[in-house]
């Protein structure tokens, strides 16, 4: 069946309208490019002079619409760097976790060196070392603080003999066995050790508390007054602790007797050096023959 030759869209006047508007478009369109075209042909200067014009006016909205195009296209790759970003800040957050664990192992491996180095050096310094040993354990919550030395007779370790780590002394062999020993801790109650003051060469006594802390009272004067910061060394008075080892330092302010930490705390410490006596007790001489004794054929 042949096609109607009756073009018109139906009774929608809406429809009628926009079909006579896009005819008066096109007619429109055909005009202004024919004067265009009879403009370019008949007077060039004037083409290039509108068509100057017309770009003048058109730049800023093809700009426009140009940036917005960017925009929307630009879209896509934004919400692929947020997720990009997000991923990255999470290997970021996990890298930082893990170097803080490294970080803390250093710094645990750098305190051990430090007093391991200390120690080796006390070592060095001293001329008659017995032994190194670890402290394995030390009495923490009864009224008697003695600590537990994995070294013995075997090893050299006798009674008395002093005992002391890089920050200070820390006490005296009590008791010996075979591979350990006992030591006595400065803050023992049955503890005195003679100290002096370190600016004033003060004589005191460092006795224990069986606290943790250590009294220091004065020897020779009265109402002598402490200040807190004064540090209180070994003054080698009684032949056992060699001058100069590092005690307690005072933590406040009094007279006669003040309050005092020491230096070395066991329950941190895992080497102790143990050292020979500074004056030790010499051995018996065997009795001199009665003169005028009668040897024996």
């Amino acid at each position: 069946m042949a096609p109607s030759r009756n073009r018109r869209p139906g009774f929608s006047r809406r429809a009628q309208y926009g079909l006579f508007l896009g005819y008066v478009i096109a007619a429109a369109g055909a005009i202004v490019a024919v004067i265009l075209l009879a403009l370019a042909t008949l007077n060039p200067p004037a083409f290039i002079a509108f068509r100057a014009t017309v770009a003048e006016i058109t730049t800023p909205i093809s700009s426009g619409l140009a940036g917005f195009g960017r925009g929307v296209a630009s879209i896509p790759a934004s919400i692929g760097d947020h997720f990009a970003v997000n991923q990255k800040n999470a290997q970021l957050r996990k890298e930082i976790a893990d170097n803080r664990a490294l970080l803390l192992r250093a710094r645990m491996l750098s305190y051990d060196n430090r007093r391991l180095k200390a120690l080796l050096h006390l070592r060095e310094r001293n001329a008659d070392p017995v032994v190194t040993a670890r402290l394995v354990s030390s009495s923490a919550s009864s009224t008697r603080r003695f600590a537990v030395l994995n070294a013995g007779a075997w090893q050299g370790v006798r009674e008395g003999q002093p005992v002391r780590g890089p920050e200070g002394l820390i006490g005296r062999i009590l008791e010996t066995g075979p591979n350990t020993a006992r030591v006595l801790l400065l803050t023992d109650p049955e503890s005195i050790v003679p100290v002096r003051r370190t600016r004033d060469g003060l004589p005191a006594l460092a006795a224990g508390r069986g606290d943790g802390m250590i009294d220091i009272r004065s020897v020779s004067l009265s109402n002598v007054p402490f200040e807190p910061g004064d540090v209180f060394v070994t003054s080698g008075t009684g032949g056992i602790y060699s001058p100069n080892i590092p005690v307690a330092r005072i933590v406040r302010r009094s007279r006669d007797t003040a309050l005092a930490r020491s230096f070395a705390q066991p329950d941190t410490l895992d080497f102790a050096l143990v050292q020979q006596t500074f004056m030790p007790v010499l051995p018996p001489t065997p009795a001199a023959a009665a003169p005028g004794a009668a040897a024996k054929p």
